[in-house]
């Protein structure tokens, strides 16, 4: 495949969500967003290199364009995970600077990596030695009481010399040390200002906005101000179907994803495959579905088959046939 993404991809993609963003979700979202750049969740380096490694990188699935995030501080060990990970065709490899989660911080990765800008460039270069596929990198806007905007302008610096020309920004700092990480997807203030003064600052590279965004004309303006792309993590997670409406917006030229209809009878057809190959629940598939009835009567039954009726043993993938009869949905194709 080639290496070089189309404008389609960088312009709308969804976020990297530890335990949310697993191949079922991807595959949800893919079928709503044919052409958009997908992250998996965030795979340690260390989870690669010592585990199950086709359990961790076989997102065959889910269809290109899809980049894998890994979160590690070993170059070594990050370059070995990306040997492995090369078998499977991964768009590009994303570095992860900026989960604050304790397990992270024990591991000394994740947002952490943001006071060490040359232990980064350390570990982005044993990963460019392993794969011509572009690295990137996923980052806050700063930690703790760090001065702004000087360590993101610094982190970034240093790491575009390390030849590093895709960033991800999510617009919040990380607090290490007072705020759990759920606290950190909300409380620290979003500076959105600070990203796009980054893209004046440093034209030359691709940089992408995350964080807060709910409204397509919201994801317009970024890309009016001058930003490259816009990507989109909880709300997509909730509101699956209103990424239609953001690709409307930001991807015109792209693919079409299908109608609610058509995505809930592809989900059961998964769930059919995946159910009948792998000895996997039913509601380990559609625990990511959720959303899809936002806004639509009926919703409150349907999140009730697919959250919790669903968690039996005995469930098939027929719930989800009836699921979407409760919000009319195949009423649709008639």
């Amino acid at each position: 495949m080639s290496h070089d993404l189309p404008q389609t991809a960088l312009r709308l993609s969804t976020a990297p969500m530890m335990d949310w963003t697993d191949r079922h979700c991807l595959y949800l979202f893919r079928l709503i967003l044919p052409d958009a750049l997908l992250y998996t969740e965030m795979i340690t380096s260390g989870a690669i290199f010592y585990g199950d490694r086709g359990r961790f990188l076989d997102f065959h699935a889910c269809r290109q364009p899809l980049a894998l995030q890994l979160g590690g501080s070993d170059p070594a060990e990050l370059a070995a995970a990306i040997q492995a990970a090369e078998a499977y065709d991964f768009a590009e490899y994303n570095l992860n600077c900026g989960c604050p989660s304790d397990r992270v911080q024990k591991g000394a990765f994740g947002a952490c990596l943001m006071a060490n800008p040359q232990l980064v460039a350390d570990c982005v270069k044993a990963m460019q030695d392993q794969s011509e596929r572009p690295v990137t990198i996923k980052c806050r806007i700063g930690i703790d009481d760090a001065p702004e905007p000087g360590m993101l302008n610094d982190f970034v610096g240093t790491l575009r010399d390390a030849g590093i020309h895709r960033f991800i920004i999510h617009a919040r700092k990380a607090w290490l040390n007072g705020l759990s990480p759920k606290q950190n997807r909300t409380i620290p203030p979003l500076r959105y200002d600070l990203v796009t003064n980054l893209k004046r600052l440093f034209p030359e590279l691709t940089i992408i906005i995350n964080g807060g965004i709910t409204q397509p004309a919201q994801a317009v303006d970024f890309i009016e101000a001058g930003l490259d792309g816009v990507m989109l993590g909880r709300h997509a997670y909730d509101q699956p179907m209103s990424l239609l409406a953001f690709a409307d917006a930001l991807t015109p030229n792209a693919r079409r994803g299908l109608t609610l209809d058509q995505v809930l009878a592809a989900m059961a057809e998964y769930a059919e495959t995946v159910m009948g190959t792998h000895n996997i629940a039913l509601g380990n598939i559609t625990r990511h579905m959720l959303g899809l009835a936002h806004g639509r009567p009926g919703a409150r039954r349907f999140r009730r088959l697919l959250g919790e009726e669903a968690r039996a043993r005995t469930a098939t993938p027929d719930l989800i046939r009836q699921a979407a009869q409760l919000i009319g949905a195949f009423d649709q194709a008639a």
